[in-house]
């Protein structure tokens, strides 16, 4: 079974501009809770929970990618 990956960048450009798209995320969903706390509409904070778990995810699956590229770099070299 093929799996189905997203590309990470290989520059280091990408690379760093990937983990600004998902800091830029976590700040959104910080603005969010705090809205929605302030005018204590809890659908909203639901909804900014689970936005923020969307970023959380974003930036494991961002980190599980960056070492999986790294591993391969390792064995390339050991050969």
């Amino acid at each position: 079974m093929a799996k189905n990956k997203k590309k990470l960048p290989k520059s280091k450009a990408g690379k760093i501009i990937s983990v600004g798209m998902q800091v830029v995320g976590a700040i959104g969903v910080i603005k969010q809770i705090k809205e929605a706390r302030g005018k204590g509409d809890k659908l909203e904070i639901v909804d900014a929970v689970i936005s923020a778990a969307a970023v959380v995810t974003g930036f494991a699956l961002l980190i599980r990618a960056m070492r999986e590229v790294e591993e391969e770099l390792t064995e390339a070299d050991a050969l």
